[in-house]
This record gives C-alpha cells, sequence and structure tokens, in this order.
C-alpha cells in the first residue's frame, strides 16, 4: 500500500512547479551558498529534490550535485528540466531511509520537507538524518528545513486548524499535541486533471528536538557508519 506522500507525489510534478513557494528558490540557494561559503569545489547530496529546483540552480552555480528522491515522475521532470539548463545534475531514485553513501559530500541539504518530516514514524524520521551525516565528510554542511511546531502553538491549535478548513481543497484538519502530528484530508488535483481524497500526515518539530536529534547523531556517527 503506497503511503500518502507517494500517491501525492506521483503524478504532480508539473503542478508542484506551479506552487507559490518555488519562487523562493534563488534566495533559497543564496543562502545555502552562504553556508558553503561560496567553495564552489563543494559537492552536494539534495534529499528529497522533488522536481530539482534547487539541485539545478545549484549546478547552474558550478555545484557538483547529486539529487535523490522516491517519486519518478518528479525526478522525471527534473532531468528535463537540468537538460534545459544545460546543468548535469546526477539525478538518483532512492528512499532516504535507505540510502548507501558514506562520507562522500561536502554538504547534505534537505529543504522544503524533502523527505523529512514527511515519513510515518519518528524512527523513519531519524534514519533520513542517520543517512544524511553519514552521507557527509568529516567537517561537512548540513541544512535542514522543517515543519515548526511552534507555529500552531503560537497561533493556537484551533485558530491553525480552523486556517487550514478556510482553504477549498482541505475537507478535514487535525493536529496532535501529544504527537505534533498534523493529519488532514484534501482532495488533490493531479497532472491529469485526475482528483483523489489524500490522508496527510506530516511530523512538526520544535527546536528542542531538533537539536536533540542532531547532538544524538553526531554522539552516534562513528556507530551508524
Amino acid at each position: 500500500m503506497k503511503q500518502w506522500y507517494e500517491e501525492l507525489f506521483e503524478n504532480s510534478a508539473k503542478s508542484y512547479d506551479q506552487q507559490p513557494f518555488v519562487k523562493g528558490t534563488h534566495g533559497e540557494v543564496d543562502f545555502i551558498e552562504e553556508e558553503l561559503g561560496f567553495n564552489r569545489s563543494a559537492t552536494i547530496l539534495d534529499l528529497g529534490c522533488g522536481t530539482g529546483r534547487h539541485a539545478i540552480e545549484l549546478a547552474k552555480r558550478g555545484y557538483t550535485v547529486t539529487a535523490v528522491d522516491l517519486s519518478a515522475s518528479q525526478l522525471d521532470l527534473a532531468r528535463e528540466k537540468a537538460v534545459a539548463a544545460n546543468v548535469t545534475v546526477q539525478f538518483v531514485e532512492a528512499d532516504a531511509r535507505h540510502l548507501n553513501y558514506s562520507g562522500q559530500f561536502d554538504a547534505v541539504i534537505i529543504v522544503c520537507e524533502g523527505a523529512f518530516p514527511l515519513m510515518e514514524t519518528d524512527e523513519m524520521n531519524f534514519e533520513i538524518l542517520k543517512n544524511a551525516f553519514r552521507a557527509l565528510r568529516q567537517g561537512g554542511v548540513f541544512i535542514l528545513t522543517t515543519l515548526n511546531g511552534l507555529f500552531p502553538l503560537f497561533h493556537s491549535v484551533r485558530d491553525y486548524i480552523n486556517e487550514h478548513q478556510d482553504h477549498d481543497s482541505i475537507k478535514a484538519s487535525k493536529f496532535d499535541l501529544m504527537t505534533f502530528r498534523d493529519y488532514s484530508e484534501y482532495e488533490h488535483i493531479d497532472d491529469d486533471g485526475n482528483k483523489r481524497p489524500i490522508k496527510c500526515n506530516q511530523r512538526y518539530y520544535v527546536p528542542s528536538e531538533i537539536m536533540w536529534l542532531l547532538k544524538m547523531v553526531l554522539r552516534n556517527r562513528y556507530i551508524y557508519s
């Protein structure tokens, strides 16, 4: 049985590239470059690359990029876009929970919910972090963005849910304070115009949790190697 994120991304690559948040690609890559000290000899692993927007922009700027995603359709469009941009990116169809890279990259990026935190359990999300750190060379840079658990708390869970339900496509929404998971159901329209219900289950993290998880990965890095 396919998970919700597999259903969501199996035929939505073109519509994904029309989402408002993709307009921030250049600024996001500017930030990544700053964190890398503008070292364009750096090798980068992009986990959960989607249609390749960060990977391709980084390649345009001279970086060597390997980009991994679980969705074949997202990768198909990413490869087309790379060809059109006249850049080389190694696109790999793989599950970020099951990777074999070891000390090969100067940087690993997981941005805009790329793989993390979409998994069904905290343990699965942690496997992604372990694999990301295993792929890094000593002294490498790790860049992660995730859903912020402070947001629904700051705005109150009730207001957060009501705001979600104001969107026509969202049919139901629930935020579980015990697990910090957002459960929502909405009507998804794929690239062929087909409508289907998608039940999402995403994990929100507060900053202290992320710091603890990263410390756990670093403390046990040699055990995982």
